[in-house]
């Protein structure tokens, strides 16, 4: 069974879409079947794995809008076991677009649904606002994954994702719950990102995942070969920590889908094209 998880926060430069491409990438390095979508009108994680923003079609855009099948928009990666709905620049007009629609909130979890069973991850790269695009993926998400830079005022502005993550169980998504947030952009020597991590898991506990993620120029670099860290530099201090990270992922999913926690959760998945 899958698991479906929307990588989310409003807040721009915490290391949103390096967690959804590298975690995706690590994910299928343990030998995972993983379905990356890109739902960022500016692209970056299908950039990050070398398609060319300028030349996707179909995308996420007409996934969501023109009736195009979930497949028909999946890309593989043989190298890196890795498929990927890619997005394209259109997609910035979709938020104007889904206004007028029926169940406008629930167009991602439909296209998805019709693909089910062949995939163990999906993981939904948001973009950095809270609008019908980030609400599309939490109404198709049984979880979030939240990265949080280790910065000043990195708690601020999360109290807004989580009433936004409350109102869609309420209203859309009785399933989704909070899956993680991921420390990132880590420099042990401040006492700021110590101070940082401790706040919050001082304020969510056991939700915070034990990996952090270091700052780490490689981690910057290794979007503009087209490749994740997997491929550039797995064994630098970002690309350890990803693998750390995928790592404590897998456990805990395993751990709570074991029959003494309870039922399995639902699984959205597509099939391989392009």
């Amino acid at each position: 069974m899958g698991h479906i998880y929307a990588v989310a926060n409003q807040k721009g430069g915490v290391g949103k879409t390096t967690t959804a491409v590298n975690l995706s990438a690590c994910l299928a390095q343990h030998q995972r079947h993983v379905l990356l979508v890109d739902m960022d009108p500016q692209c970056n994680a299908s950039s990050s794995l070398g398609v060319d923003k300028n030349k996707v079609s179909p995308s996420s855009y007409e996934v969501l809008l023109g009736g195009v099948p979930a497949a028909r928009a999946t890309l593989r990666n043989a190298r890196l076991n890795l498929s990927i709905i890619p997005a394209a620049p259109s997609l910035a007009g979709a938020e104007v677009e889904l206004v007028g629609e029926l169940a406008r909130e629930y167009r991602l979890r439909q296209a998805l649904a019709n693909e089910a069973s062949r995939y163990d991850y999906i993981i939904i790269d948001c973009p950095p606002s809270l609008g019908l695009l980030t609400v599309n993926a939490l109404t198709a998400a049984h979880g979030v994954l939240i990265p949080v830079q280790c910065e000043y005022l990195a708690l601020e502005g999360l109290s807004q994702l989580m009433r936004t993550i409350q109102l869609v169980r309420q209203r859309l998504n009785p399933q989704l719950e909070i899956r993680g947030l991921v420390m990132t952009m880590y420099d042990p020597r401040t006492a700021l990102s110590n101070q940082v991590i401790s706040e919050t898991r001082k304020y969510f506990g056991d939700k915070v995942f034990k990996t952090t993620v270091p700052r780490s120029v490689r981690l910057s670099e290794a979007p503009s070969y087209g490749v994740p860290i997997t491929l550039y530099a797995p064994n630098s201090p970002g690309g350890q920590a990803y693998q750390m990270l995928a790592a404590e992922l897998l456990q805990g999913d395993e751990l709570a889908l074991s029959p003494a926690n309870g039922t399995a959760q639902l699984a959205f998945n597509t099939p391989i094209g392009g």
